[in-house]
């Protein structure tokens, strides 16, 4: 058998498992397909900054003062004023002393696991972390512990058993991208103090969405983790991702993170645009208020249709199906009704917890919720998923 024909026969069993993807035509709010009009419900765009004129604008300025391209890396001839404004206001917005730039979330998750523990340490690792992380955890010379999801009991009887460890680091998503659950930093926080461990927090779906003023998880805990890991592409709603702590740690992965040394830098019209979205997040809460009044809306009306619906306090909004045909099913269904949200599948998540991942964004309207909720009950009751 050639290569070609390898491929083929690992893709008929994974068409046959019913995990068979292909990329979908879409744009940040609105998709087209087969000439009929989307209403986007899986974005992560939760605050609809992707598409708002200030930050188009910003960008736009950008682009014509620096062109379209960063041209290298940081160290060589990709930085500018542009990158050193915005580590300055996203260290300013997550209350640290210093922030740097990656190319993205992913590249930051990685390098900060990949340089920080050193051999002899180990690093404990939520059971529902991010790919992200779980790449960094495996290209990490430390050992790796998996404990059970916001397992607070586990977490620590882990963290007992590695007193032997020269160091331990405990990594946590803020928020799980899959579930919506919301790690608890807090508790968290005060077994790393207990065990003398350190704290590395993924913020990638809390930044812009929780605490007061949208500072993440940091400030919906009043906590202050030894590292920050976040992303521009979700609720800032540009692109990149950062690191935020004391400005030892971002001067060591500055020398030492492999993922941000030999990356080409995220362009400086990305970065006139995110920081202009952190200076409208900072400066108005009305978008956090609709879009977590807009969340109540759609769990409440999805729980009293029967569904089981996951999720905290955030735009992620999981409906459970289990069967990973069935939810391929009831999402094509809700295409053929203008409702773009497709389902999640292993192996993104375990087999038996096949699902709709609603996502909700500020932008979206009370005619749109209502016509996601009829959609939802009618189908649901078609396909004998609710009564």
């Amino acid at each position: 058998m050639n290569l070609d024909g390898w491929f083929t026969s690992r893709l008929d069993r994974t068409k046959a498992a019913g995990l068979y993807r292909t990329l979908p035509r879409t744009m940040s709010s609105e998709a087209e397909a087969d000439d009929q009009k989307q209403v986007i419900w899986s974005s992560n765009d939760y605050l609809g900054m992707a598409n708002d004129k200030r930050l188009i604008a910003a960008a736009k300025t950008a682009l014509c003062q620096s062109g379209a391209g960063s041209t290298g890396s940081r160290l060589t001839t990709g930085n500018t004023d542009w990158h050193g404004k915005l580590e300055r206001k996203i260290a300013d917005f997550k209350r640290t002393e210093a922030a740097l730039l990656f190319s993205s979330g992913y590249l930051a998750n990685i390098g900060v696991l990949s340089s920080l523990p050193e051999k002899g340490d180990v690093i404990l690792s939520d059971q529902l972390n991010h790919a992200s992380i779980i790449d960094g955890c495996r290209l990490s010379k430390a050992d790796t512990v998996v404990y059970h999801h916001i397992d607070m009991r586990d977490l620590e009887e882990k963290l007992a058993a590695a007193q032997g460890c020269e160091r331990r680091f405990i990594a946590t998503d803020g928020v799980f991208s899959m579930d919506g659950a919301i790690a608890p930093l807090d508790e968290i926080i005060a077994l790393a103090e207990r065990y003398q461990a350190f704290v590395i927090v993924d913020d990638a779906h809390a930044t812009g969405v929780l605490g007061e003023a949208g500072r993440g998880t940091s400030e919906y805990f009043g906590v202050c983790p030894d590292v920050v890991i976040g992303t521009l592409s979700k609720a800032v709603g540009a692109e990149g991702g950062f690191v935020a702590g004391s400005k030892a740690l971002i001067d060591f992965l500055l020398n030492h993170a492999r993922t941000f040394i030999f990356q080409t830098a995220i362009p400086p019209a990305s970065c006139a645009a995110a920081y202009t979205a952190f200076e409208i997040i900072e400066d108005s809460q009305d978008k956090r208020r609709l879009l977590h009044s807009s969340v109540r809306t759609v769990k409440a009306g999805l729980e009293d249709m029967g569904f089981t619906v996951k999720g905290g306090r955030t735009p992620i909004v999981p409906v459970m199906i289990g069967d990973a045909q069935q939810a391929v099913l009831l999402a094509k269904s809700l295409e053929e009704k203008g409702i773009y949200a497709p389902a999640i599948r292993p192996p993104t998540v375990a087999d038996g917890e096949s699902r709709i991942r609603l996502t909700v964004t500020a932008d979206r309207s009370l005619r749109e919720i209502d016509d996601l909720l009829k959609g939802f009950h009618l189908i649901g009751r078609e396909l004998n998923m609710v009564k």
